[in-house]
């Protein structure tokens, strides 16, 4: 009711300072004497000016957006990591040699020197080799990969960020995360955070646009160019939950 109030109050304020003006150059066209000039002048002057409705206001993209990365001296992130709470477990079998893809859309140019990985468990009995993160364009091409994250995979379960062997400049535009595990471990003991949205992430969507795949089977490396009309769901439908990733 306040917002309604205030304006229909702008309304006759801004009619009421036209009304003046038109009576000052009225004045001037019919040659008013020079005090009925200066008088109309005057009250045109003293006319209060209009209040901007606190409507219009709200819209002009103020207010809270909710959390960025820059929020806490990240870049990008697939999701706020405070919603990052599922645990990602899936057997060797299961995972091992395929190449996982988490979408990641990025709004303005940025240098990419690591990707963040949510480490939630650790298996100190894993026998671990050849595992990679990477990112891929949105044409399959690979831009950027880390060394042998193997080591780190066995220490600190936290979120952590991976060097890329060499930063590159991103454009905005959308990306793949790519994670490449290899080697032995218990199905509930080396884990990842994710959202917990393994089937529906993909809703609404066909190859080669899903938010959430795999590719490709028997990797021991990412390959520098891949098909994304070949991402396929049929582990993710198994509870390869969708991993949380973040860009620094």
């Amino acid at each position: 009711m306040r917002t309604r109030t205030r304006t229909r109050s702008n309304t006759v304020v801004t009619g009421l300072g036209a009304a003046l003006v038109a009576l000052l150059v009225l004045a001037g066209c019919t040659g008013a004497p020079a005090g009925e000039r200066q008088g109309a002048a005057a009250s045109a002057a003293s006319a209060p000016a209009p209040v901007q409705s606190s409507a219009s206001g709200a819209g002009a993209g103020g207010g809270f957006e909710g959390p960025r990365p820059q929020d806490q001296n990240l870049l990008a992130w697939t999701g706020d990591p405070n919603d990052a709470g599922h645990v990602t477990a899936q057997s060797a079998a299961g995972v091992g040699g395929r190449i996982t893809l988490v979408r990641i859309v990025l709004r303005e140019p940025i240098t990419w020197s690591n990707v963040w990985l949510g480490l939630a468990g650790i298996d100190p009995n894993a026998q671990l080799s050849n595992c990679r993160l990477g990112v891929y364009s949105e044409g399959g091409a690979l831009l950027g990969t880390t060394p042998d994250i193997s080591s780190q995979l066995m220490t600190d379960a936290i979120a952590k960020p991976l060097a890329l062997e060499k930063p590159f400049t991103a454009a905005p535009g959308t990306y793949f995360i790519a994670l490449l595990l290899n080697g032995s471990w218990a199905t509930n003991a080396l884990t990842l955070k994710s959202t917990g949205a393994g089937i529906s992430v993909n809703a609404g969507l066909t190859p080669p646009k899903l938010r959430y795949s795999t590719i490709l089977t028997g990797q021991t490396s990412l390959p520098s160019q891949v098909d994304l009309t070949a991402q396929s769901v049929s582990t993710i439908n198994t509870g390869w939950a969708s991993q949380w990733y973040a860009v620094s």
